[in-house]
């Protein structure tokens, strides 16, 4: 590891953007308590020549960063530097990184969540450059802290749980393909406890594409957001499930903000349906789609992936061809005739087995951090998208000023009151 004041000293001889030594940040001191301002707090020293470090401009906050210390998980040490995606300014970059320089305005998104220095919640973080995503001039500070995560869950649900090839979009990734062809190289071995979710949760034969459908139920979060756009320029066609007294008119396509935004993007459903009764929805879901439904994306929880599980082909009677269950993620399944149906699970999925025909997925999201092909393929990706217009970042629709706003922000987000959009701290006195 390099020394501190090496890295300061490179900073300021490769830009105008000095390095302090001490930076302020937000620290989770236990379990149900309030994040504590700290303001003489070291600024994270570079470990590997492909990371970072940027100056927080703005960060998005996430349902994880008040759910973790209220139900005391994912908290891999205490103190906690919390937050899952920042944008702001490279100051500082590794001898391996070629394709960042200083003073590129970046979106950064940490899903190793087990790493400090990359937490958001902090003037200064550390990031791999292949997690680093350039933001175009039109895309503002505040709008690129909101895409990161959404992004990352909604591409890998859809590319390789799903296998959706978007080579035809933006020259986007084939990720099946390209983890699959990892996974026989010696030197990029896959993370253990994902590795049968990559190399055997779908057939080539099932793999999802043009024409097919897909139901996300929970439609109004981020992630959904990510996902309609992604499946509906990938050609699927997308049934939303969502409250549509409160986010019907804006996913019918009617909101002023997202009119405004872009006109190359389609991110309206082909199909909107009400979550409001779930009884209602399945049934509305299979008196219109049927058996030409066998996806599903569930970002909301347990019992409403339960809910869509039951709308999908493989809830109308065992498989003809096949008379029990698949076999579980680790074992490879044979092809079988029909096809199987697949339903993925954001943050829970129905308990015990899948029923005949059918296949449970989680989003395997450490390939992002922990596989460097797989997440500079995204960044990349994300850098055409964005720039092109085709992927609309979500609405902002709060704006907080200050770290120490942090936790007024995740209040409002408890109490319910951030619906449909996202809300961003800005880091006081940046003017974005």
């Amino acid at each position: 590891m390099t020394d501190r004041k090496d890295h300061i000293v490179a900073a300021t001889a490769q830009s105008s953007l000095a390095v302090p030594i001490s930076q302020q940040v937000l620290l989770l001191h236990a379990p149900r308590e309030p994040y504590h301002l700290q303001k003489d707090y070291s600024v994270p020293a570079l470990a590997h020549g492909r990371e970072l470090l940027v100056r927080t401009r703005a960060i998005g906050l996430n349902p994880i960063d008040w759910k973790a210390p209220d139900y005391s998980f994912g908290l891999p040490e205490l103190p906690y530097i919390a937050g899952r995606e920042l944008a702001g300014d490279v100051a500082l970059y590794g001898t391996g990184t070629s394709r960042l320089q200083v003073g590129d305005r970046v979106l950064a998104i940490s899903t190793d969540y087990r790493d400090l220095r990359k937490g958001a919640y902090q003037e200064y973080v550390v990031a791999w450059d292949y997690n680093t995503v350039r933001l175009p001039p039109q895309v503002s500070y505040e709008a690129g802290a909101t895409v990161g995560v959404a992004f990352v869950a909604a591409v890998l649900a859809l590319g390789v749980n799903l296998g959706v090839d978007f080579t035809a979009v933006e020259d986007g990734p084939d990720l099946l393909k390209l983890v699959r062809s990892l996974a026989r190289s010696a030197s990029t071995p896959l993370p253990a406890d994902i590795r049968d979710e990559c190399l055997s949760g779908i057939a080539e034969t099932d793999r999802a594409g043009p024409g097919d459908w897909i139901a996300i139920w929970g439609a109004s979060s981020t992630s959904a957001h990510m996902a309609i756009q992604l499946a509906r320029l990938a050609g699927l066609r997308v049934a939303a499930v969502v409250d549509t007294a409160r986010h019907g008119l804006r996913l019918a396509g009617h909101t002023d903000a997202y009119q405004a935004a872009t006109t190359t993007c389609s991110w309206q459903p082909d199909l909107l349906i009400d979550s409001h009764d779930p009884e209602r929805a399945v049934s509305v879901l299979r008196a219109n789609l049927g058996s030409k439904l066998r996806f599903g994306f569930d970002t909301r929880g347990r019992e409403s992936a339960q809910s869509l599980l039951q709308a999908l082909a493989c809830s109308e009677g065992p498989s003809q061809a096949q008379s029990s269950p698949p076999s579980p993620p680790a074992t490879p399944r044979p092809s079988v005739s029909p096809p199987l149906s697949h339903l993925v699970g954001l943050t829970g999925l129905p308990k015990g087995a899948p029923p005949p025909g059918g296949v449970f997925h989680s989003v395997p999201i450490k390939l992002f951090h922990e596989v460097p092909a797989v997440g500079e393929a995204l960044s990349v990706w994300l850098e055409k998208l964005l720039a092109s217009g085709r992927l609309v970042p979500p609405v902002v629709i709060g704006v907080e000023t200050g770290l120490e706003s942090v936790n007024a922000g995740l209040d409002r987000m408890r109490a319910g009151e951030i619906r449909g959009g996202r809300l961003v701290v800005r880091l006081a006195g940046d003017l974005l």
